[in-house]
């Protein structure tokens, strides 16, 4: 077996605001497997400051993996544990190397176009009319789950844009869910949180930085509005860690990203876990390009959650890879009547 690596930066169309910074390129790794005369391909996507395996020694710890190939998927994975994107890559090389067809990963009836998955509707940060302009748009699309980054503008102008939605669309029309990324101080995150349960939304991700167990377990105790977390579980690795870290803190969901948390199996874990402890949970993809996107969204589709999942941001991108990801109606379909487009990149 031979494993080749290729680096590819993606651009976003419009610099993409988050409560980190803008972003206007992400830069991503594709690995592909070769043998017998087929081909496999997964997507080892990183978020520089964010990803646990952001560190000086990424690409060559890529490297290594390829150069060990043969040592097989799981053995990989357990000696990768710090480097979950590069989990989540080979799991995917190898499942498409040993599919018919090295697209459709999970076969069901999202890969054979027959069903959709409900998705949210992102809303990126901006200026008030950026943000304003974007929620009309997904709305006139069909999303009946709207999503909004929140942390980068003004709070009180966040609310009215939260209240422009309500004034228009009551919560059984659209579900608003906000993410902080961590933007709140834990001094005002209740009184926040307070004046957001106001408006009726879904949910909020990771109100307060991660890494403050106490404080986050205080506010879920607290907190009139459900509480998800997303960084805080990054990092977090080994199974026992896991369910100590949700057993303390008891949010009431978590948001799971096989690119950030270990692929697959390390979601596996976490949705085990939650599960177990009555906690709420779903998938969100992580800026990957439509190769890791459609490894999750049919991985997705399997899991039976009912809840819309974060997914279908390939859009974003100037030169993503062309692909039958079509997102119609607040829902992300596989329209296996589309090809994947062959690209000279990747060598497909």
């Amino acid at each position: 077996m031979k494993a080749t690596l290729i680096k590819y930066i993606l651009d976003f169309k419009r610099p993409s605001g988050t409560s980190r910074g803008v972003m206007t390129e992400k830069e991503t790794w594709f690995i592909i497997l070769e043998k017998d005369g087929k081909k496999g391909i997964g997507e080892c996507g990183i978020l520089r400051g964010l990803s646990l395996d952001d560190r000086p020694d990424y690409s060559d710890k890529l490297q290594w993996a390829c150069n060990n190939i043969h040592l097989g998927k799981n053995t990989l994975w357990e000696a990768l544990r710090e480097y979950p994107s590069i989990q989540f890559g080979i799991e995917q090389a190898f499942l498409s190397l040993e599919s018919n067809d090295p697209m459709i990963l999970f076969p069901s009836a999202f890969a054979e176009g027959q069903k959709s998955i409900p998705i949210n509707g992102l809303i990126w940060m901006g200026t008030p009319e950026f943000m304003k302009e974007q929620i009309d748009e997904k709305i006139a699309q069909g999303f009946d789950c709207i999503k909004l980054k929140i942390g980068a503008i003004d709070f009180d102008e966040e609310l009215r844009l939260i209240r422009y939605i309500r004034t228009h669309f009551p919560p059984e029309k659209v579900e608003i869910r906000v993410d902080a990324n961590g933007g709140f101080d834990k001094s005002n995150a209740l009184y926040k949180l307070n004046q957001l349960s106001e408006l009726k939304l879904h949910s909020i991700e990771q109100p307060i930085k991660q890494k403050q167990p106490d404080s986050m377990s205080e506010l879920c105790k607290k907190t009139p509005l459900p509480i998800a977390l997303d960084e805080e579980l990054i990092g977090v690795t080994n199974y026992n860690d896991k369910e100590n870290l949700l057993q303390k803190i008891q949010p009431q969901y978590i948001i799971l990203k096989p690119s950030l948390v270990g692929g697959f199996k390390g979601t596996q874990e976490w949705i085990e876990i939650a599960e177990k402890l009555n906690i709420g949970w779903w998938i969100t993809s992580a800026l990957e390009s439509n190769i890791g996107l459609n490894a999750i969204a049919q991985w997705t589709f399997t899991l039976n959650n009912p809840m819309p999942q974060g997914l279908g941001t390939g859009s974003l991108y100037t030169n993503n890879i062309d692909s039958p990801l079509i997102v119609q109606n607040g829902h992300l379909w596989y329209k296996n009547n589309l090809d994947w487009k062959s690209n000279s990149v990747l060598g497909f």
